[in-house]
């Protein structure tokens, strides 16, 4: 008599999550997707109004989030609300930086503070909460929001695409180093997507119909599509998946 196989929970009661960016747009989505599966969701944004309306929000859908505005390029700032909150079972680390430009115009000031938030935050972020699972001896899930140019070129994009790259390096490196501990690390990778900071990009019409041609199932995405894919990897649906991009594209980086 053959073991029926059972799919791994998606579920995530009794697991504690810290989400950056938290306050709109992917970090929103995110929070609301792993509160929904039954996380406690700790949400973290520099807004203190928009973070806290983002919370109720999740509060009147019947999930359990607390808010904690905070600049997650001080260092110090993060590594101490993430001593004292954790440990945290899954870290989405959703908060990013984009100032574009053609790569001859970047300006330093540009340069670090894109860098500042999409390299140095994520690498500390990663680092601070894998520290307290390894105190604690808990596996966990470390997930960055990463970009399909992490994968690629963009024109105007040069510094993004150059820290979203690098992203993807330490993803790797750390998944190497913590997979011992039980601890995943792995990118999420979406395309365009709806949200208010790319509202004027698809509000120009040769912009649009660029992205629009180079996404292969012809339309741009909407946060609902990053939702399932973060819940994917946060959840034990993903417990031999680390080191690795999950790409929601739309088969932009396939060509």
């Amino acid at each position: 008599m053959m073991t029926l196989p059972r799919t791994p929970s998606f579920r995530l009661d009794g697991n504690r999550a810290l989400v950056t960016g938290a306050s709109s747009g992917i970090g929103f989505a995110c929070a609301a997707a792993l509160a929904e599966a039954g996380a406690e969701v700790v949400m973290l944004a520099r807004g203190a109004a928009r973070l806290e309306a983002a919370r109720a929000e999740i509060a009147v859908a019947g999930g359990e989030a607390t808010a904690h505005p905070l600049d997650i390029t001080d260092i110090a700032a993060l590594r101490a609300l993430i001593t004292a909150e954790g440990p945290f079972d899954v870290l989405v680390n959703a908060a990013g930086l984009a100032r574009h430009s053609a790569a001859l115009d970047t300006t330093e000031e540009d340069f670090d503070a894109v860098s500042s938030v999409n390299i140095k935050a994520a690498y500390f972020s990663a680092q601070a909460v894998a520290q307290g699972l390894i105190a604690a001896q808990k596996p966990g899930s470390i997930i960055q929001i990463s970009s399909q140019m992490g994968h690629v070129g963009g024109i105007d994009r040069t510094v993004y695409c150059a820290t979203k790259h690098a992203v993807e390096g330490m993803t790797k490196a750390m998944a190497m180093e913590w997979g011992a501990h039980k601890i995943r690390v792995n990118t999420l990778c979406p395309t365009f997507i709806r949200t208010p900071l790319t509202e004027p990009t698809f509000q120009n019409p040769e912009r649009r119909a660029w992205i629009e041609s180079k996404i292969k199932l012809g339309r741009v995405g909407e946060v609902e599509d990053i939702m399932g894919a973060v819940l994917y990897l946060a959840s034990d649906a993903s417990a031999l998946v680390t080191g690795t991009a999950l790409r929601v594209d739309g088969g932009w980086t396939a060509g």
